[in-house]
């Protein structure tokens, strides 16, 4: 029986897709929303090139970018825990590759498009859309857009397949890539129907490394529960001390009938800094929402300034 690595890892995901263009381009085809009867032929890798880390993000991403035969680029990421300031990330990265397509005094009809793809193993939204796409268009008429920069965010663990019939392709990949790992005894026939997913499968199988890469799977792996480790802590820390603040203030409040009154308050005014807070520290709106028992909606207008917290 075959024993399997989790492909949402870094070293995983760059052999996979960082090495074998043809998977890459499979994938891309399968997923990425391209125009009518415009399919990708064939890819060149391009070289990494800097951007600007989160704090808690150094090992979380993953990051393969390529240039296709039409002259598009696509930078394609793997992103294993939500931050607040990742799509502003991804933004950051896709226009920058936008404007570095040119040299001086070329132009600007030479810039070809650039899309921005995300998977991420992880929820960022309240509702149950799993697949976000963006790209500028007309305030007043949407069906005019400005398609060169676009941005692609799919949020792995919503991802629900009995309910989806479009894109089967498109819903094999994605499957390979949230339910094969360490644990996978028996892989989906259905995956292994498509020649791309199967030889994909194969590159993920344990005797496909060696010793040295072993460790090194196992090293990322660490340093990604580390950053979760850490990135909890701070979010236990803000939860503790928007309590204690509410609570101090409450008790000072109180006094014969003004004691419950207070405290109510007191306790308010915690709720609405610690989801500031948290927010600050890049938790998800729905893991405020667990942590502060409001719901998703009341954090969302807390955030926006709209303070509709009763006492």
């Amino acid at each position: 029986m075959a024993r399997y690595l989790d492909p949402k890892s870094d070293l995983v995901f760059k052999k996979i897709f960082g090495q074998h263009p043809k998977l890459l381009k499979d994938f891309l085809n399968a997923v990425l929303p391209l125009p009518e009867n415009c399919v990708i032929e064939s890819l060149t890798y391009l070289t990494t090139e800097n951007v600007p880390e989160s704090p808690f993000s150094k090992h979380s991403i993953v990051d393969v970018r390529c240039l296709d035969n039409h002259g598009r680029h696509f930078i394609v990421e793997m992103q294993l825990q939500w931050i607040n300031d990742f799509v502003k990330r991804m933004l950051f990265n896709t226009a920058a590759t936008y404007v570095k397509q040119l040299k001086k005094g070329e132009l600007y009809q030479n810039l070809s498009p650039v899309y921005g793809l995300a998977l991420i193993d992880d929820t960022f939204t309240p509702e149950q859309e799993w697949f976000h796409h963006y790209r500028m268009t007309n305030v007043k008429d949407g069906s005019k857009s400005l398609d060169d920069i676009q941005l692609v965010l799919i949020e792995l663990p919503k991802l629900k397949p009995t309910k989806i019939a479009e894109k089967r392709l498109a819903i094999l990949w994605l499957r390979f890539l949230k339910e094969i790992n360490e644990k996978t005894e028996i892989v989906d026939p259905s995956l292994l129907e498509v020649d791309s997913i199967r030889e994909a499968l194969s590159l993920l199988e344990v005797t496909a490394y060696n010793n040295a890469e072993l460790l090194a799977y196992d090293k990322s792996w660490d340093a990604v529960s580390s950053e979760k480790t850490l990135l909890t802590g701070k979010y236990e820390q803000g939860r503790a001390e928007g309590k204690a603040e509410g609570r101090a203030e409450g008790e000072a409040a109180g006094l014969a009938k003004g004691e419950a009154a207070g405290l109510a308050k007191g306790e308010i005014k915690a709720k609405l800094e610690m989801v500031s807070n948290l927010h600050h520290l890049g938790i998800s709106i729905e893991q405020i929402s667990t942590a502060t028992k409001l719901s998703c909606e009341e954090v969302q207008k807390i955030l926006k300034g709209e303070n509709n917290i009763a006492p």
